[in-house]
């Protein structure tokens, strides 16, 4: 959901002590988790995709779509990714992160309800690589912890002209290769601190996130048909609030 799962984690993993080493694996298996249950979800689309590369200009359109949408996050994420870990990845910018997003989608909403809208692209295949790129920049934009990566993407991609049903589908398909290498690498780079102790953890964690992940995906398609986006911003901006209020008043130290 567009509310920022890294930013979840953050806070979580500070108000429950949870062991530094411990955690960034347990992050990592989690997120791929979540990720194999929207593969889940769009298996068919996945598959038909794939074996329609050598011949159906839809399937090739549809993966440059995506490969151009990835790129911009993989490139400045290899560049930035250190530094904004060493400064960002704490409470405090996270709540402001939170609150500056939801204030972002209350804008867009307002002005997607301004009379004569019409949203220039109504599915996903009709999407073109300006479209895909100018996605993939808004989505690098979720290298700042509280963003969302799925709430930078589904209402930056409103705020481009697409509809809400396709700017959340694509959200999705551009989740599975940036969340499976931004994982893949951090294990990589994290190899040091996997433990076999760990393991019933991280099962737990893994399973949990699976099953979660994979409601929140069905759940979020009816959801769009419907209603707008207005709820997670009241709920980002009040959220955020409530970490810069407890930090202020002392009820909660966090690192």
């Amino acid at each position: 959901m567009p509310v920022s799962s890294t930013g979840h984690l953050i806070l979580a993993a500070e108000a429950l002590r949870f062991n530094p080493s411990t955690k960034v694996v347990f992050e990592i298996v989690i997120q791929l988790a979540a990720i194999l249950a929207v593969i889940l979800e769009y298996k068919e689309r996945v598959v038909s995709t794939v074996l329609g590369l050598g011949h159906s200009r839809t399937a090739q359109r549809f993966a440059a779509n995506v490969i151009v949408a990835f790129l911009p996050l993989a490139v400045l994420g290899l560049v930035f990714a250190s530094p904004i870990k060493a400064v960002l990845f704490a409470p405090v910018p996270v709540a402001l992160a939170f609150m500056v997003g939801g204030v972002f989608i209350l804008w867009v909403e307002h002005q997607l309800g301004l009379p004569g809208y019409q949203p220039r692209v109504l599915q996903v295949d009709d999407m073109r690589f300006p479209d895909a790129l100018k996605v993939g920049l808004i989505q690098a934009l979720a290298l700042i912890p509280g963003v969302s990566r799925s709430g930078s993407t589904i209402v930056g991609g409103l705020w481009i002209g697409l509809s809400r049903v396709t700017a959340t589908q694509f959200s999705f398909f551009l989740a599975m290769p940036t969340i499976l290498a931004a994982s893949l690498y951090e294990l990589y780079d994290s190899r040091s601190l996997l433990s076999t102790a760990d393991i019933p953890v991280f099962l737990v964690g893994g399973v949990f996130s699976f099953i979660s992940a994979y409601a929140c995906v069905r759940w979020l398609l009816r959801f769009v048909e419907k209603h707008d986006f207005r709820v997670f911003a009241w709920y980002r901006i009040a959220f955020g609030g409530l970490i810069l209020l407890s930090t202020q008043m002392g009820w909660v130290t966090w690192g």
